[in-house]
Parts: C-alpha cells; sequence; structure tokens
C-alpha cells in the first residue's frame, strides 16, 4: 500500500501564473464537449534512483505518470459537472486515449491542438505537462519504492495546462502552478491542492 503524505499548506510555497482569453465567455459559447489527453510528465530522479532504472523503465515510469494526471484531472473535472458547476461535458478518457491509440498517435507534441481537437471530434481540449520529484500514482510510487528503495514526500509539483479551441487551435486558458513542500496521497489529492484556486477563474465554470 502506498505511503500516504499529507500537503502541509503552512510550510509549503507556491508559484501560480493564469491566464484567460479575454473572449474566453464568448469564444466558449458554442462549446459542448471538451477532453483531456495525457499529460506530458516529467519525474525528476536524483542520480541514485536513475542509475537503477532503464531508459525503458523511465519511459514507462513517466507514460503512467501522464496518464495518471489525466484521469484525475477528469476526475476533478467531472466533481464539478455533478454539482453543476461545469458547463460542458467531458468526454471520458478511455474514448480519448481509444481514439489517439487508433490513429498511431504517440508523441502528441507532434500534432497541433486543432488536430488532436478535431480528431476526438470535441470542441476544445485539455493539454499540459507535469513534473515531479517523485510519482505520484500508486503504481509508479509503488514500482519506483520497490525498484530503487525510495520513499518520501515530493519536494517540489509543477503543472502547466492549457484549454486550446478545436477550431484554429487558439489558447483560451493557461495555468501554471508549481508548489513545493510535503505533497498529498495521490494525484487525486495533488489536482485538489494544484486546482483548488484556478477554477474560480476557468470560464467553464460557475
Amino acid at each position: 500500500m502506498a505511503m500516504l503524505f499529507l500537503f502541509n499548506l503552512n510550510s509549503a510555497l507556491a508559484q501560480t501564473n493564469l491566464y484567460q482569453h479575454p473572449e474566453f465567455d464568448q469564444k466558449t459559447a458554442d462549446h459542448k464537449i471538451i477532453a483531456i489527453i495525457p499529460f506530458d510528465a516529467s519525474v525528476n530522479l536524483r542520480p541514485k534512483q536513475m542509475k537503477d532504472m532503464s531508459p525503458e523503465q523511465m519511459t514507462n515510469l513517466e507514460k503512467d505518470e501522464g496518464l495518471s494526471i489525466q484521469s484525475a484531472m477528469y476526475s476533478w473535472f467531472l466533481k464539478r459537472k455533478k454539482r453543476g458547476d461545469l458547463k460542458v461535458d467531458l468526454q471520458d478518457p478511455k474514448r480519448t486515449n481509444a481514439l489517439l491509440a487508433k490513429a498511431e498517435i504517440t508523441d502528441i507534441k507532434l500534432h497541433t491542438s486543432e488536430e488532436i481537437a478535431q480528431l476526438l471530434n470535441v470542441d476544445a481540449i485539455i493539454s499540459g505537462t507535469f513534473e515531479t520529484d517523485k510519482p505520484m500514482s500508486d503504481g509508479a510510487s509503488i514500482a519506483l519504492g520497490l525498484l530503487v528503495g525510495f520513499w518520501g514526500s515530493t519536494n517540489t509539483a509543477v503543472i502547466n495546462m492549457s484549454v486550446n479551441d478545436a477550431t484554429e487551435g487558439e489558447l483560451l486558458w493557461n495555468y501554471n502552478k508549481k508548489v513545493r513542500g510535503s505533497l498529498g496521497s495521490d494525484n487525486d489529492a495533488l489536482i485538489n491542492t494544484l486546482m483548488r484556486k484556478a477554477s474560480r477563474r476557468l470560464g467553464y465554470t460557475d
């Protein structure tokens, strides 16, 4: 069982940057459904931890972490949808990932936002990057702990997420947050921490 860590607000140091297009409401007035694609994750291990991992293991770990962030983000938005606080519907990540796989898209960075959005048949996509000093998904965290004997709280987590329109790929919203400190038990807890203030300034939410 993964070790649990509590987020310490008193000791954490946070940096936040948020942008919303000045015409967000007008540009998203007809939006009905959005998709969250897997995040581009980076796990910045220490040299002693890296030496015990093969490049393939590292690639798989970061891929799993990106999928975990996608899942946690979906859960976060879904809760707000159920409360009536979200104005659009969400595409199930299983469908999103199946469509990406069917189109043989393995590196999302090689495709434009509008290409991805039109492939998924959605009005906008949420994408982003995620950096951490320790994987937060349960499976990756346990695997790493068993492999290199690394347990402990994450020191730093950085998320950079964007909302891009499907028509021209225009950037509608961007959120960058860095948190230092002792971070929560899993990616669901981490996303709750990172997104708490952002939700107040995202046009899709009430």
